[in-house]
């Protein structure tokens, strides 16, 4: 599968799980949001992409529908 790129905004909590097991949110503004396979999202945010998370498909599509996370293109 080629990985698909959007650039998108969070516009409120989206949570995520660290490598050490703790929760923490993506902050509000701008990200990329690239689609690894068909179960995993990468979100990349902070100034020069320099933070990412992989989330479950279904997470990201919650966080969309619920209007956390709105895709620009």
């Amino acid at each position: 599968m080629v990985a698909t790129t959007h650039n998108a905004r969070i516009t409120g909590p989206v949570p995520y799980a660290t490598p050490d097991g703790k929760s923490k949110t993506i902050p509000v503004g701008p990200c990329l949001v690239e689609q690894m396979d068909e179960r995993l999202v990468d979100i990349i945010w902070g100034k020069n992409g320099e933070r990412s998370a992989a989330l479950p498909l279904e997470q990201v599509e919650a966080a969309k529908d619920s209007g956390r996370l709105v895709l620009l293109d």
